[in-house]
């Protein structure tokens, strides 16, 4: 039976043994989110499936209707409830017909992933067992993952080991670890597949880069969501690059003319030092009942690379392997946040709650931002088995407080053959349908042996995803006057139950003018003021108001425009100015505006900083002459001393006075 044990292409330098500042070495909660369906993937005795191949390198992905697993060298296809649909099946069954050696040969390193774009399936495996070597890649041509596929393979003069796809708008990225005959390594490569081609079937060309012998396991940015990246963004490659860097490398393809592509890095981005678990040996995950050790595959990032788009920023979660302390192995992972195209660390961390080690992790966020981990676990008194933890995106930084838990136990440990590796991956997608449930696949034993392995697919969803929403919208665009006021009415449109506050920002306002909400945070409407000064430029400005709920985040682009302003204008007064009421009681200040310059318009009148739980309201709004503002407290409203703004505009014309507010 063949060992699929990809070769290390190069090992992450060392750091110094010291105490990891990351590290995370208790569960934050008693519980973790309860499983939802589980159920066996490919594996021995599986619909009389007898493994060939070790590692079974599990991956899959889920889509609208279907769950996809690859393991080596076999596919099957499940409904969503965990029912069998095709399969377990050859991989190269996918190329009958196609001829040469995809079709001929069956050699495994395979992945499988969804472009949620374009409803598609995209499945790979190499052929190396013969030469030329071969990348092997299909796309489905509908959205029917047991229909017809668009088969394609394309050469590589070096062995194409460990390759890794990732859907980008552009094209689908292609990561490999190059060795030159089969075993020298040569360096990671870097291919842009012609994603649109494959969709549609016709004639692909792929346009390939080249690193150093420094890095591999380069890992391609997948994208999760329905957030498109912004248009004409790179893709992004992450690999691990020193005991205290990540490398960040950008992608950028041009199939029309493929001299003008760039693939630029690495970029570093420094993080907390470690030491890479298993180091010296490459084994040393220990398990119940045998002295066979695994391999930790910590000399790499693991898969996947998952993008998310948030609007207003984009993140990038990946994890590996290290030293936890005086455990063999934990799973260190990072948050990159993506801000004007430059990738930065956000925040990071160490999993390992106590003294069992973990390890061949998945990462992926859902639609509001929390996290979840998948990954191996076992010690010297526990078989390999499947757990979880994750986070919620307001949680601190740094810690998985979910807790931990099963998706199934090992029922044994892997002993004989001498067989170390383990895994060599594992997968953790999003269920499109909903942007909130996890689906993770990764191995494990029923009985102790070798070439008996399992896997197992298991979902879960993170308290709070998906039940609550809201949108927000305002006037596409606003023009005033230099030295004037514009105002935009910013609408909350509850969704799905919803019923927090949001808290507005805006961005983009050119220099000189400022800006405020009349409630903040606010449910229903709010209007946006915009006050411009003689500094400010004339001309078009884009602005971004933005809502925010806890994690749940909506962005609004419109747009500002500025021009030259004439004398007609008013003045606007106030008294008293200082007022004392007691809690649950209320204020009157009366409001007089009085004309200049022609000046024979009605103005209407806003309130703002106005005390949490008290509201204002105006006798004639809009009015001429004078009107009274009542400012009505409540029992809750906070004791203190405020200044509130009251605001009277016309058209574009602004004027603002202040009045204080002790409230006892």
């Amino acid at each position: 039976m063949p060992f699929r044990t990809s070769t290390r292409p190069t090992a992450v330098p060392l750091g110094a043994s010291q105490v990891d500042p990351t590290l995370q070495t208790s569960a934050i909660n008693l519980g973790a989110p309860t499983p939802g369906i589980s159920f066996d993937g490919v594996g021995v005795g599986f619909f009389g499936f007898t493994p060939n191949a070790a590692p079974p390198d599990p991956n899959g992905t889920v889509g609208p209707n279907h769950y996809f697993e690859t393991v080596n060298e076999s596919f099957a296809i499940f409904n969503k409830s965990g029912s069998l649909i095709v399969g377990p099946l050859n991989i190269n069954t996918i190329w009958s017909g196609f001829g040469g050696g995809c079709q001929t040969n069956n050699d495994g390193d395979p992945t499988v992933v969804y472009d949620k774009i374009a409803d598609r399936w995209i499945v790979q495996q190499f052929s190396v067992s013969t030469t030329p070597y071969l990348q092997c890649v299909a796309v489905s041509a509908s959205n029917d993952p047991t229909g017809a596929y668009n088969r394609y393979s394309f050469v590589f003069t070096d062995f194409p080991d460990y390759p890794k796809l990732g859907v980008w708008p552009d094209a689908y990225y292609l990561t490999i670890n190059a060795f030159a005959g089969g075993t020298t390594f040569n360096g990671a490569r870097v291919c842009a597949l012609n994603r649109a081609a494959m969709i549609a079937g016709t004639t692909a060309s792929l346009v390939c880069f080249n690193t150093t012998t420094s890095f591999g396991s380069l890992l391609p940015a997948d994208l999760d969501g329905a957030t498109l990246p912004p248009a004409g963004a790179p893709n992004y490659l992450v690999a691990l690059n020193t005991s205290t860097t990540l490398g960040v490398w950008k992608f950028h393809v041009d199939f029309t003319t493929p001299a003008n592509s760039t693939f630029v890095g690495p970029t570093n981005v420094t993080i907390a030092s470690f030491t890479e678990a298993c180091a010296s040996t490459g084994t040393c995950i220990p398990q119940a009942g045998t002295t066979q050790k695994l391999d930790s595959l910590g000399d790499r990032a693991m898969y996947r690379l998952a993008y998310r788009n948030f609007g207003s920023y984009a993140a990038m979660v990946v994890n590996h392997s290290i030293l936890a302390g005086t455990v063999p192995s934990g799973v260190r992972w990072y948050e990159l946040r993506i801000n004007s195209g430059t990738p930065s660390l956000f925040q990071q961390g160490t999993y390992s709650p106590d003294a069992s080690s973990r390890w061949m992790g998945s990462i992926a966020m859902d639609k509001n931002g929390n996290m979840a981990l998948g990954y191996s676990v076992s010690s010297s008194s526990m078989s390999p088995g499947i757990h979880y933890t994750g986070r919620l995106a307001g949680d601190a930084a740094g810690t998985m407080t979910q807790g931990e838990n099963v998706i199934i136990n090992g029922g044994g440990s892997q002993s004989g053959s001498g067989l170390s590796r383990w895994g060599d991956y594992t997968s953790m997608s999003v269920d499109p349908s909903d942007d909130c449930t996890f689906w993770y696949t990764d191995e494990y034993l029923k009985t102790t042996g070798a070439f008996n392995w399992s896997t197992r697919v298991g979902t879960f969803k993170m308290p709070g995803c998906g039940a609550a929403d809201f949108s927000i919208s305002a006037p596409a665009s606003k023009t005033i006057g230099l030295g004037d006021f514009a105002t935009y009415l910013v609408t909350e449109t509850p969704l799905n139950g919803f019923s927090g506050a949001i808290t507005l920002s805006v961005t983009g306002l050119p220099a000189g003018a400022t800006s405020g909400f009349t409630t903040n945070p606010f449910t229903g409407t709010s209007a946006m003021y915009i006050v411009t000064h003689a500094g400010t430029p004339l001309g078009t400005f884009p602005l971004t108001i933005t809502g925010t709920s806890g994690a749940l985040t909506h962005s609004i682009n419109v747009t500002l425009v500025i021009t030259a302003h004439g004398p007609v204008d008013f003045a606007l007064s106030a008294s008293p100015t200082n007022q004392t009421v007691t809690q649950g009681n209320s204020a009157v200040y009366t409001v007089t505006e009085t004309p200049a310059g022609g000046f024979a318009g009605s103005v209407t009148l806003i309130a703002v900083n106005v005390p949490t739980g008290a509201t204002a309201t105006f006798g004639t709004n809009p009015f001429t002459g004078s009107t009274t503002m009542t400012i009505s407290t409540t029992g809750s409203t906070p004791l203190g001393t405020y200044q509130i703004a009251i605001g009277a505009y016309s058209g574009s014309l602004l004027h603002t006075t202040p009045v204080n507010l002790k409230v006892q």
